[in-house]
């Protein structure tokens, strides 16, 4: 199989290979095999590879220096390939498909140049070429797998078999589709295939891999069948990078690192395994460490996408703040770090807090999280890792996210995914690290929204659609949604019926049922034995209530779906012709069918904006309140609401209204902050309005002196005048002429005097 390259940031490998393979996958499966498939190389290259693969070093490095001078260019090819002249063996491959343009085998190992040297897109787009030759050629369809395979696209495990099946003798065809087959947590499916490998091979040695990662993740030892390969090539660390791997998809982190350090061991020249051990270093905080590995990468030309990007980010880490407490890290861009930090901190704070007396445990150490204002370094960070919402992301206890500020003003709630993934770390602590994909997704999910109803994603068109045409997986295999999507959105299908069966379970038993089955994962239980015995039932009996009971929690959003589809159409057409009195009474009729669409666009929005033209601004009061109780989160049309609110005299509405904004995005709007800080000096919560007016001044305030002299104001209602007295000098140097400011100087200043004359 070989080691498996990332694709590069930036470079759409997975929409290139899934466009190829669209493009031939009308073919029909090969029923009975080609007379004798071509050797896809030269005898006398085939040598050379082979000698390396059994660790005869000195010999497949002599082996290769003979290609060179070969007359034929595609055996120098090969050579400068082995000999890690990647520009020369290029060339060498552009000179040999040009002489040769009716030559399938060329495009197949000149893609498979590509696809080791880190460029998916190129090496895909050799592989069509060569099956637009030769539609049934069985490396090509191969390589074409090992492409997709990148991305985690289900469509290389169609190509896989298509190859397989092609050429029953195809060696790396089989070890592929062990590796899939254990990707997708099914490691019966994975020994059958490396079984076939090793019958046609006893040098499969990637087979064995694959079967002693089995052995790892089952916490069996992995030794006895390491020996089969070390007895052969004791060199072979790709042994060990690929249980590494498979242990890094199962999020056990130092499991994976201790396993890619015996990689290097065996192979100090296994840039592939150093890097990957260099990118986890970096996901458990060894940043030192990680930078050495990497550099000595990058140094010895091994310029891969993870390499290069890892290490741009951490020298991008000179620009963060670090905040420590005895029990968080918290890092922060300088440009946002004091805005930020007077929201993240104490949130931070609160999740750990909760989740101790919850899952009744601590974790041991500080959690550290790294919030990032670009979304490519955060992508970064997220590197190789399957099935991500792409928000967030648990390291044990390292978590990294997106800050408000890379994302969409209305487009994400971070404290919810602060939420999410903290219980990561509690859940991930507790189990040990062995815990499914579901569950573990599941019970983030579900924390989500016992924080806060109104956190969380809603139930979205796709998830309706999904409910509607029954594509909820069985719970034991809902892993599978998660790691290799089947069809678009199924991912985040998955995030939803992951935390709606651990709402389910919370309602029908309770929290402690879940508390349950955390620590039974945690003892090494599969899911179909956890929920036997701690549900005391078998897993297809739980999958019929649990279906049944999520329909009926759909309602009319699922028997309704294509009444509201063309009542959305409807509805568009009514705001074009400004019909006000129609467009509330259709936009309520949505509602009722969807509540939970809160989307850019929803009927909420719609009918508020109608209730005003029809100056009913209790109506759009009301109807807004839906939409911020459902979880709406566009900040202006919260702040639309909380005005709303004011008008009619609901200060403590307009405030809670506010403070959701917080949540959402609270950088860049100093009205916003301002606005919150006077509604809570009138409601006398002064440490939300010290809170709000120093976030006034963190952000840059248009007007320095009057933002120090109502931080100072906020500090005198919370009785601490000394730090007030400080913000009073702050606005008088800014204008010295400010009289508000003087005068709470000289009120101040009397204030201290007296003190003293009394003392």
């Amino acid at each position: 199989m070989g080691r498996r390259v990332a694709i590069p940031v930036g470079v759409s490998a997975l929409a290139v290979a899934a466009a190829i393979f669209t493009a031939v996958s009308g073919q029909q499966p090969a029923r009975e095999r080609s007379a004798a498939p071509a050797p896809v190389m030269t005898a006398a290259a085939r040598d050379c590879w082979r000698a390396r693969h059994l660790g005869k070093a000195e010999q497949a490095e002599q082996c290769f220096e003979k290609l060179l001078d070969s007359r034929n260019p595609a055996e120098r090819a090969e050579g400068a390939w082995g000999i890690g002249d990647y520009k020369s063996a290029n060339s060498q491959f552009k000179q040999a498909a040009a002489a040769a343009p009716k030559d399938a085998n060329v495009r197949v190992r000149w893609g498979r140049l590509f696809l080791e040297r880190f460029n998916a897109a190129e090496a895909a787009g050799l592989f069509q070429e060569a099956l637009e030759i030769e539609e049934k050629n069985a490396q090509a369809m191969l390589g074409m797998a090992m492409a997709m395979a990148e991305s985690f696209s289900p469509k290389a495990l169609e190509m896989a078999f298509k190859a397989a099946e092609e050429d029953p003798d195809l060696v790396e065809a089989h070890e592929l589709l062990a590796n899939l087959a254990l990707e997708d947590s099914d490691p019966q499916r994975a020994t059958a295939q490396a079984d076939k490998a090793l019958a046609l091979s006893p040098d499969a040695f990637d087979a064995v891999a694959v079967k002693a990662a089995i052995e790892a993740l089952a916490d069996r030892s992995p030794d006895a069948l390491l020996e089969q390969v070390w007895k052969v090539n004791p060199r072979y660390g790709e042994a060990h990078a690929i249980i590494a791997h498979h242990l890094v998809l199962n999020r056990r982190y130092i499991d994976g690192i201790a396993h890619y350090r015996k990689a290097i061991e065996r192979d100090p020249k296994n840039w592939a395994a150093r890097s990957e051990l260099g990118v986890n270093l970096m996901r458990v905080g060894e940043d030192a460490e990680a930078r050495q590995q990497l550099e000595l990468c990058f140094n010895n030309k091994y310029d891969s996408s993870p390499t290069v990007n890892s290490l741009r980010l951490l020298d991008s880490y000179a620009n963060f703040e670090t905040y420590e407490t005895p029990k968080t890290i918290l890092k922060l861009h300088k440009k946002e770090a004091e805005q930020l930090r007077l929201y993240f901190q104490p949130e931070m704070e609160k999740a750990v807090a909760a989740f101790e007396k919850k899952y009744k445990m601590t974790i041991g150490q500080p959690v550290r999280l790294e919030v990032y204002p670009d979304h490519e370094d955060f992508a970064v960070r997220t590197m190789g890792m399957p099935g991500l919402g792409a928000l967030g992301v648990t390291f044990g206890h390292v978590v990294a996210m997106d800050s408000p500020s890379g994302r969409k003003p209305g487009t994400f709630h971070w404290a919810s995914t602060l939420w999410h993934e903290l219980s990561h770390v509690f859940v991930l602590t507790a189990t040990h690290h062995r815990v499914p994909r579901w569950f573990t997704e599941g019970f983030a999910v579900h924390e989500e929204t016992e924080a806060a109803p109104d956190w969380g994603d809603r139930m979205t068109p796709e998830i309706v659609a999904a409910i509607a045409a029954r594509q909820l997986l069985p719970v034991a295999e809902l892993d599978r949604g998660f790691v290799r999507p089947k069809y678009p959105q199924q991912v985040i299908v998955s995030y939803f019926q992951a935390g709606r069966i651990c709402d389910y379970i919370q309602m029908k038993w309770n929290f402690d049922k879940l508390l349950e089955m955390m620590h039974l994962f945690g003892a090494r239980k599969t899911t179909p034995e956890v929920i036997q015995q701690a549900l005391g039932m078998t897993p297809e009996t739980f999958d019929k209530e649990f279906l049944a009971w999520v329909e009926k929690e759909a309602g009319t959003a699922v028997s309704k779906a294509a009444e509201w589809r063309k009542g959305m159409t409807e509805l568009t057409a009514l705001k074009r012709a400004s019909d006000h009195p129609a467009l509330v009474e259709k936009g309520n009729q949505l509602i009722a069918i969807y509540p939970d669409y809160v989307e850019p666009g929803s009927p909420y929005e719609a009918v508020a904006s109608a209730y005003l033209e029809l100056k009913n601004k209790d109506g759009a009061r009301r109807v807004l309140e839906q939409y911020a109780g459902k979880g709406g989160k566009m900040p202006e049309t919260l702040k639309r609401l909380a005005g709303l609110q004011e008008e009619a005299g609901g200060k403590a509405a307009a405030a809670r209204t506010l403070e959701k904004i917080n949540y959402i995005y609270p950088l860049n709007d100093e009205a916003m902050h301002r606005k919150l800080g006077e509604l809570s000096l009138d409601l006398g919560r002064t440490q939300a309005a010290v809170r709000e007016f120093e976030a006034v001044v963190a952000g840059g305030p248009a007007d320095p002196a009057a933002a120090h002299f109502d931080l100072a104001r906020a500090y005198v209602k919370a009785g601490d005048k000394g730090k007030a007295a400080g913000q009073v000098f702050l606005a008088l140097e800014a204008a010295p002429g400010f009289k508000p400011a003087q005068k709470l100087m000289l009120e101040l200043n009397a204030d201290k005097a007296e003190r003293k004359e009394n003392e």
